[in-house]
């Protein structure tokens, strides 16, 4: 999944995924290998990046990050591609649930027909070995399910379609 972080006014997005050494980190077009995180005690630990080694202390405040490292702290703000994607700017946005990442659809537990409440979990998908539940934006009626169990998808794609329950 990408994350997006925001430092000094400028958006960074970066991707995770594993490797036999640890993780890589895809950030712009750079591929960074290995990269690992040991936690020391709660706010501190220890960042390998491409085999170079630094301590690290950091506090997380909502979707700030104060991190301290090398001497110096920075303050990131990290912007949640889940909440982003389920949070529709337009009335239109509200009525879909929409794949925050690429992958496969693992189970479908919504139906045609079915009323829901905002935040009821709609299908379970993966993507890199992680599962998500996508979950209803708003209360609603379940107008349409785009995919079916073992359909791939890309992200932002559309995998339901509400429609607004009469009175509400």
């Amino acid at each position: 999944m990408y994350h997006s972080f925001e430092a000094d006014g400028v958006y960074h997005e970066l991707w995770l995924s594993s490797s036999r050494q640890g993780y890589r980190l895809y950030l712009q077009n750079q591929v960074i290998t290995p990269v690992a995180f040991t936690h020391s005690s709660d706010s501190s630990g220890i960042l390998t990046i491409a085999h170079q080694s630094e301590p690290v202390r950091f506090a997380i405040e909502g979707e700030l990050i104060h991190l301290h490292i090398r001497g110096r702290t920075r303050v990131l703000r990290y912007s949640d591609p889940l909440r982003e994607c389920a949070c529709g700017h337009n009335e239109t946005d509200a009525l879909v649930a929409r794949a925050p990442i690429p992958g496969f659809v693992v189970a479908v537990t919504a139906s045609p027909g079915q009323s829901v409440s905002a935040g009821m979990a709609l299908m379970l998908i993966e993507s890199m070995k992680l599962e998500t539940v996508i979950r209803s934006p708003q209360d609603g009626i379940v107008d349409r399910i785009h995919v079916k169990e073992g359909d791939t998808f890309e992200h932002d794609a559309v995998l339901v379609t509400l429609s607004k329950e009469e009175g509400r």
